[in-house]
């Protein structure tokens, strides 16, 4: 009888043993939930506010590198009302290089719908003006000093007198 009562011991031992394991595995399950929780509801406003900074960024960037090209430009016309004509004319060219490719990445550029519009035709005048930067002719900075109105006009969305 001894031999039947231990067995019958163990059997219950046993069963005893797998349920309080099972109810710590549930206790761990319910604190991993718990924390996992915990975790992602402070990780949504970090999520949040990054996205909010990563787009204040881009928009940075984008009023960056617009003001470049205009900043670009103007060192352009000024190098040219010194008579400065080689600098003048090598920042021309960079600066319808840079708008060129501006006005080819689309969507992907810094330049709006509108602005790709209006600063689309001022790549017309880039053969002109360099010709007459490279000519050493006293007229290009008068015509760079009107593509400098031209473009900041159409960047501003403002009407060109």
């Amino acid at each position: 009888m001894s031999k039947a009562r231990s067995s019958s011991d163990e059997a219950v031992s046993g069963s005893l043993a797998r349920i309080a394991l099972s109810g710590t595995a549930k206790r761990v399950g319910i604190y991993l939930g718990v924390a996992l929780a915990v975790f992602l509801l402070g990780m949504v406003p970090m999520w949040l506010k990054a996205r909010e900074a990563a787009s204040q960024r881009d928009a940075a960037q984008r009023e960056l590198r617009l003001s470049q090209l205009q900043g670009t430009l103007a060192s352009a016309a000024i190098d040219a009302r010194r008579g400065e004509y080689e600098p003048a004319r090598q920042t021309t060219s960079d600066f319808f290089t840079t708008l060129r490719t501006e006005l080819d990445a689309g969507k992907e550029s810094s330049l709006t719908a509108r602005q790709r519009e209006a600063t689309a035709p001022l790549l017309a005048r880039r053969d002109d003006i360099i010709t007459l930067l490279a000519r050493n002719d006293p007229v290009s900075s008068d015509r760079l000093a009107d593509l400098y109105v031209s473009y900041r006009a159409a960047i501003n969305d403002i009407p060109v007198k």
